[in-house]
């Protein structure tokens, strides 16, 4: 025989309705929790799944992340180009140079599959997700702006304070020094060839053998080279006496 049910306590009318207003009386007393974006911007963790950025320098156009890529949002244009021998003697090489890396963020579902297949650290997780557009054909993300995501994303922590510096890190900042002492080189170029161009010209020196004298009479100089004369006045010839009849008959 089943047990008897315990009775029950009658129902005071209206309690449910006081349940709710006590609920919402503390609910009002209490601070919001509602961030008013875009005033307030939201913290997000440092590894938030935002946007990908692309380290070019890494890529090695193996083509992997495309083909795990479930929606084929990813594409990559490249082609082939000869390497000289490094050695004499030795045979030449061909590798893949990278002419687009595209990713279109209006098929992407955020999986992370291409960045965990990357065999060369390539693409990372940038923070940002601040990037809507009114034309659906702008989320197309062509190579030069997956590369400024690249300066958004975090810096990875270290395993230990022992640790080596990560190597996205270092290839950035071995990137940077060659772009700044290229800069560097050009300012200096540049502004020696303005030096060059504000000196003035100096008056070339005479020819060696070349003497210069003045004429004091005749007001004029007169310079004589090798065997030549240039610019002297002209001597004119005393005329000759006429010959004594007398001298002839003696």
């Amino acid at each position: 025989m089943a047990e008897p049910l315990p009775p029950t306590r009658p129902r005071i009318p209206g309690s449910g309705l006081a349940k709710g207003l006590a609920v919402t009386l503390r609910t009002m007393t209490k601070k919001t929790v509602t961030a008013q974006y875009p005033d307030a911007q939201p913290e997000l963790p440092p590894r938030s799944r935002g946007v990908i950025g692309l380290f070019e320098e890494n890529c090695t156009v193996c083509m992997l992340c495309a083909r795990e890529c479930p929606d084929w949002c990813i594409y990559i244009d490249s082609h082939k180009e000869t390497v000289p021998p490094a050695a004499p003697g030795g045979r030449e090489r061909s590798r893949n140079v990278l002419d687009r890396f595209a990713i279109d963020f209006s098929l992407c579902m955020y999986c992370g599959i291409c960045i965990e297949v990357c065999p060369f650290d390539a693409l990372f997780w940038s923070p940002e997700f601040e990037y809507a557009e009114t034309d659906i054909h702008e989320l197309t993300h062509e190579r030069d702006k997956l590369r400024e995501w690249m300066w958004t994303v975090p810096a990875p922590p270290a395993l230990d304070p022992g640790a080596e510096e990560p190597k996205e890190l270092a290839a950035a900042r071995k990137t940077a020094d060659k772009l700044a002492a290229e800069a560097a080189t050009a300012a200096e170029a540049a502004e020696l060839t303005a030096q060059t161009a504000e000196q003035p010209a100096q008056p070339e020196p005479p020819a060696s053998g070349t003497t210069t004298t003045t004429d004091a009479t005749a007001g004029t100089t007169t310079g004589t080279g090798r065997g030549t004369t240039a610019g002297t006045t002209p001597v004119t010839p005393e005329p000759s006496k006429p010959s004594d009849p007398q001298d002839g008959a003696s």
